[in-house]
């Protein structure tokens, strides 16, 4: 496929389109052949300059980008992130994902983000992705196009050579930012670049054609992979977004690998370290029934409980020695982001203690003559041991009227009871 190709724009006939445009070569050319693409701004077109602030001349891009935009009157909007130092990505990672970040933030329901992504990108990332022993599914590389954010991420030039877009862009005489970063050798993607590739197209110059060629062929083997893995998921699958440990022990190894990444991905968690599978194999799956281990990485966890693995997102801490006076009349804020409610009245009798567990505590249960300890009577109930510090307890002076609405004392049982109403909590959610 070839700039001059009809369909090169064609899959996103009719869609509006949002532009990432950095001002270099290849966004450049790209926007141009948007810009002037037939019916193409009666679809709705517009472009984004993320601006990082990491080059001295990064004010000046801009307002290049501004230029060009206006010229080609296409509506730009310049947005300024942070690219943190303490992500430990390492500064090209951190970079992209803050622009991506600020790209989902601006894409609209139903429209697509085209990025300037080339062939030479591509063979590049495939390189890379191979250095770190990367899977089918990691040298799939850059796909042409997927979901992203609220509509979809699209690389048109994908199939496209760079020297291409730079016979396009001198034909044109287009005007574009040389960024000076990208000399750098320090960073691998510019040393795979300026030192492996020119060396690799000596001896074989379809190299960057070819490794653009396995990522598409290593795509298409993760494209079936994942049906597979869906059904593989799907009858591992213990109830509540949970994974049977019997049901995972009866894989193969690597179906069980695919599996977990898989259900981690969807469960909205951090994607599991190198090490992370032989870890949960060993220090979770093969562990005693009654032995609730958990694996830890970033700000999330997989936790073995009652034979099944759930995976949890940090929750919020308590601030020690938090309580508060509550009527029940309006919702009550906890401080982990939780919130209690009570329905069906319109408050208490008199206002209640809320706080956290402590420890030691006992309630008495309805229909039962004495008192048992809290602890027991949540693990009775069910309730996942993650969860119960974030019970909030309901009490009056020493006495414990409920935990949330999981355990409720025969005495607000009774007063409920009377009234048809009924406690609500809501648990708080993990923290991003």
């Amino acid at each position: 496929m070839t700039l001059h190709s009809p369909s090169l724009l064609d899959a996103a006939a009719g869609t509006p389109v949002l532009v990432g445009f950095s001002g270099g070569l290849d966004s450049t050319v790209l926007l141009h052949l948007l810009a002037h693409a037939p019916d193409r701004r009666e679809a709705g077109l517009r472009a984004v300059h993320v601006h990082h602030g990491l080059q001295a001349g990064a004010d000046d891009w801009a307002a290049h980008c501004q230029r060009i935009c206006d010229e080609w009157q296409v509506p730009l909007h310049i947005i300024h992130v942070q690219v943190g130092d303490d992500t430990g990505l390492g500064p090209e990672a951190a970079a992209r994902h803050a622009r991506h970040a600020a790209f989902a933030e601006l894409l609209q329901t139903g429209e697509w983000l085209a990025l300037a992504h080339h062939r030479d990108d591509q063979a590049e990332t495939f390189l890379l992705r191979a250095l770190r022993g990367s899977g089918s599914d990691g040298l799939a590389a850059m796909r042409e196009r997927r979901a992203f954010a609220a509509g979809q991420l699209w690389r048109p030039l994908l199939h496209v050579p760079r020297a291409a877009l730079e016979v396009h862009a001198r034909l044109h005489r287009l005007h574009w930012i040389e960024d000076p970063s990208n000399t750098r050798d320090a960073f691998d993607r510019n040393f795979l670049r300026n030192t492996v590739m020119p060396l690799l197209a000596g001896r074989w110059p379809d190299a960057a054609a070819m490794f653009a060629r396995s990522a598409v062929l290593a795509g298409e083997a993760s494209g079936l992979l994942h049906v597979h893995d869906a059904q593989a998921l799907h009858a591992c699958d213990g109830g509540d977004g949970t994974l049977s440990v019997t049901a995972l022990r009866a894989l193969p190894p690597p179906a069980c690998a695919r599996v977990l990444r898989l259900w981690v991905q969807q469960r909205g968690l951090p994607p599991l370290p190198g090490n992370g599978v032989a870890r949960i194999r060993h220090d979770l799956l093969d562990a005693a029934h009654d032995r609730q281990a958990e694996f830890r990485w970033q700000q999330a966890r997989i936790v073995r409980w009652r034979d099944c693995l759930h995976a949890i997102g940090e929750l919020p801490h308590w601030p020690a020695g938090w309580q508060a006076r509550w009527d029940g009349h309006a919702p009550l804020p906890l401080p982990d982001g939780g919130r209690l409610e009570l329905h069906g009245a319109p408050a208490f009798d008199t206002p209640l203690q809320v706080r956290q567990r402590e420890g030691g505590e006992r309630i008495r249960l309805p229909g039962r003559g004495h008192s048992h300890l809290l602890k027991h009577c949540l693990q009775d109930a069910g309730v996942a041991p993650w969860l119960r510090p974030h019970l909030p307890l309901l009490c009056d002076a020493a006495q414990v009227l409920a935990a949330g609405d999981r355990i409720v004392s025969a005495t607000l049982h009774g007063w409920l009871r009377e009234r048809a109403a009924h406690l609500r909590w809501h648990a708080p959610a993990p923290a991003n």
